[in-house]
């Protein structure tokens, strides 16, 4: 069995390629790596909380590494502090990366071409799925979820702090995609088939925070569903119990 570190964002779409990963059998998972916001002690862009993320990992029952990313991370300098990292985890024998990526062909490019640099290879279960057939399996599966952040270039407030379930799907907007894979929304998942237990929490304050980047700045975290540059968004704050 070829050993893999996974790309671990705390959301749903995280969770359902690690379920399908464990079910396939082929690689063993050594850990999860996750981005951390510095500045802020929270999982970058989703902004949630790091006791929760660490939950997460003790119910998943693997290692969590965190990379430590100040706000105001150029480009070049996201590309050497995750480099080192990927270089770290071939030194610990991982031949493969895992991703929850679903469509982004420019951020796809983006990670094989780090990952080339260091001989490791990128894996993608969810790649080019159907989302609908995605997210209507999430639930399905018994897997529990909440937005933590809504895009309100997309989404109105109403969206942050709600529960992923088939009436949230039905009302989104037409042109929001399901699984939120155009960066509307992103979740933190809290139960499901591949937790020893679920994580307990109470939803606190909503808040709408503002963003402008510097010009040589990207999305400084690539994570699983967000890509480019909006500027508004509403966070839904999630304090551990």
């Amino acid at each position: 069995m070829q050993k893999a570190y996974f790309n671990w964002s705390s959301g749903k779409d995280s969770a359902l390629a690690l379920y399908r990963i464990l079910a396939e059998k082929e690689f063993e998972v050594t850990k999860l790596v996750t981005t951390i916001n510095s500045d802020v002690e929270r999982v970058s862009m989703h902004g949630l909380r790091e006791t929760l993320l660490d939950r997460q990992a003790e119910a998943l029952g693997f290692p969590l590494e965190k990379i430590l990313l100040h706000g105001a991370i150029s480009m070049t300098e996201y590309s050497d502090v995750l480099g080192a990292a990927a270089q770290k985890a071939v030194d610990e024998g991982n031949t493969h990366s895992i991703f929850g990526d679903i469509f982004l062909e420019d951020l796809k490019a983006y990670r094989d071409e780090q990952l080339t640099k260091v001989r490791l290879k990128g894996v993608y279960p969810l790649w080019k799925k159907d989302t609908k057939r995605l997210i209507t399996e999430f639930i399905d599966l018994g897997f529990k979820a909440i937005t933590v952040c809504v895009n309100g270039k997309h989404l109105d407030k109403s969206f942050a702090g709600r529960i992923i379930d088939h009436q949230f799907i039905a009302d989104l907007p037409p042109a929001v995609d399901p699984c939120g894979e155009n960066g509307e929304f992103h979740t933190f998942v809290f139960d499901g088939p591949i937790f020893s237990k679920p994580i307990l929490f109470e939803v606190g304050e909503i808040v709408k925070r503002s963003y402008k980047p510097k010009a040589d700045q990207e999305d400084n975290c690539f994570s699983e569903d967000q890509k480019s540059w909006d500027t508004e968004f509403y966070f839904c704050d999630l304090i551990p119990v």
